[in-house]
């Protein structure tokens, strides 16, 4: 909104989740749950994440009218008597009058079991857990139908506004105010907190600029709004210091957005690279590889900036895996084309550096991605180890069956003979896969060490052990098949394609099973998109194994 500086609003540290992050983290997430996007526009203008959550704190009038609600699913437009039209969001203004039943229908949803519910209960769950989240929201900092925090301030030790306080430290959805010098380190506190105890004699002096903060963006007062925040974040900085510098670099991150400019640039680099395919190829070949390596290095800084900000190793959920898998991959494949310097390393290495963050984009919909590990995940070195190693090993494996899958497409669309190439393509999967092998055989053992030092046993036929053990057994055949001489180069190719679904089914098919110690959560969402991956992989292995160009009839 002009004037009003909701960049060091959005600095602002808050505990939520666990972990401390900046305001504009919280804000961004939680748009991201409700809407599926981090901005929207509303009257001619777009509203970032920041804006939306300032509006929704103290001016709910506003962003009650605003649209943030997706809602795709017929049955439940049918509940809110909307038709179905090209316009899939919707303010929670259109909603409020159907809450009554949505709620009634979402406890119906959540009594079943998350895999056997059908279309229409999982969408209907899924937006009551928005509202709820936006309800939460809504009354953190201070009730929606009351005149605000200062006025709350005003008549406290009153019984009704007792009552009050305790409603707030309910719902609030995160805590603003950090623990002053001297308290515990974890000890932040909500505002319904905060009132409760500033009734008992205790002020927290950030309660009162909060006050001010929200009365002012209430009456569009955009200095004494800057004002506030401008003293909350100097406050901060005294009291507590890491809790700032630590909002203040998630900020930055968030800001620079490091994997989505890493994956315009690989998209830039495949495009160079297809030009170099039919003009100047000595010039635009190696121009290619230097942007693929200037988005590795992106990809890389964006990588270490999550460890350090998490205090964790590099794979700590799906999302940082995603990232990692496409980094390990974009890092080999700039290694293939040192090596051969025929164009595919790069192109094989751009494709899975953007596919993966493409991946990774669509699991950051579940909202914060840099989320505390689980209690069974939060243990020890083994872990980190286990983790990273594997994770590395699935990366490997993508590479070869993405190799195999250009060797494919050259084969159908060049149609030329190129011996050369071809032997080139196919020492390329061979060494690649003996990489994967290694890696991926090592972090299953280690985290086998792991399970027993936490669990008690080595090993337990889980289903996420023995999807990396399917990973390790079938690299090993697939060099076995070539050693002995079972299959040549379009066979190795075939069985590197095969390997993608393996380690798709490995790294993502098994939490969809909601069974083992390895499962964290039911993900319905994905299973479309894991099975058109896995059709895709059998068609390529068909065209694989095609004749070449078979489709084209002999001329006689």
């Amino acid at each position: 909104m002009r004037g009003f500086d909701l960049n060091t609003f959005g600095s602002l540290p808050v505990l939520e989740g666990g972990r401390v992050k900046p305001l504009d983290a919280m804000a961004r997430n939680s748009l991201l749950v409700i809407r599926s996007q981090q901005s929207f526009r509303f009257e001619g203008r777009t509203i970032q994440a920041e804006e939306w959550l300032a509006d929704l704190m103290f001016r709910t009038s506003v962003a009650d009218t605003q649209p943030v609600f997706v809602i795709n699913d017929p049955d439940v437009l049918g509940i809110l008597g909307v038709p179905q039209t090209t316009n899939r969001y919707f303010s929670f203004q259109t909603i409020l009058p159907h809450i009554e039943t949505i709620e009634r229908q979402a406890q119906a949803a959540h009594a079943i079991e998350a895999p056997k519910r059908d279309r229409f209960q999982n969408a209907i769950a899924n937006l009551y857990s928005r509202l709820l989240l936006y309800h939460r929201l809504r009354n953190s900092i201070q009730l929606a139908d009351s005149p605000g925090l200062a006025f709350e301030l005003g008549v406290s030790g009153q019984p009704a506004a007792t009552n009050r306080y305790e409603a707030m430290a309910q719902i609030a959805f995160f805590r603003p105010l950090p623990p002053l010098p001297g308290q515990n380190p974890d000890a932040w506190k909500n505002t319904g907190e905060a009132l409760r105890a500033a009734s008992q004699g205790t002020l927290h002096p950030g309660l009162e600029l909060l006050g001010r903060l929200g009365a002012a963006y209430a009456n569009a007062d955009p200095q004494s709004f800057n004002r506030a925040a401008a003293e909350l974040r100097t406050q901060n900085r005294i009291n507590q210091p890491e809790a700032q510098k630590q909002a203040d670099s998630e900020l930055l991150f968030n800001r620079a957005q490091p994997f989505y400019a890493g994956m315009v640039i690989y998209v830039l680099a495949l495009l160079v690279l297809f030009a170099s395919w039919v003009w100047k190829r000595e010039l635009l070949q190696p121009t290619a590889l230097a942007i693929l390596m200037a988005g590795a290095l992106i990809h890389t800084a964006g990588l270490v900036s999550r460890v350090i900000l998490q205090g964790r190793p590099p794979v700590t959920n799906l999302y940082s895996s995603a990232v990692f898998v496409g980094w390990g991959a974009v890092i080999l494949g700039i290694i293939l084309e040192r090596i051969y310097r025929k164009g595919f390393g790069t192109a094989v290495a751009a494709a899975a550096g953007f596919g993966s963050l493409i991946v990774a984009h669509h699991l950051a919909s579940d909202g914060d991605t840099m989320e505390m590990m689980r209690a069974v995940l939060d243990s020890n070195f083994w872990l980190a180890t286990h983790v990273v190693t594997i994770t590395i090993g699935y990366s490997g494996t993508f590479l070869a069956g993405a190799i195999a899958i250009g060797y494919t497409l050259r084969k159908h669309i060049v149609g030329e003979s190129d011996v050369e190439t071809s032997k080139a393509l196919s020492g390329m999967v061979y060494g690649v896969i003996c990489f994967s092998l290694l890696f991926s055989f090592v972090g299953t053992v280690l985290g086998g060490i792991w399970a027993d030092q936490s669990w008690g046993r080595f090993w337990g036929w889980d289903p996420k052990e023995n999807g990396a053990l399917l990973i390790v057994l079938w690299n090993a055949i697939i060099l076995h098949a070539r050693l002995v001489g079972y299959v040549r180069d379009r066979g190795i190719m075939v069985m590197a394609i095969f390997g993608n679904i393996i380690t798709s089914l490995s790294w993502f098919g098994v939490n969809m099973l909601g069974v083992g110690l390895h499962s964290y959560g039911f993900m319905d969402k994905a299973f479309w998109a894991l099975s058109g991956f896995i059709a895709s992989q059998l068609v390529f292995m068909l065209l694989c194994w095609a004749p070449q160009m078979f489709w084209k009839r002999k001329v006689t």
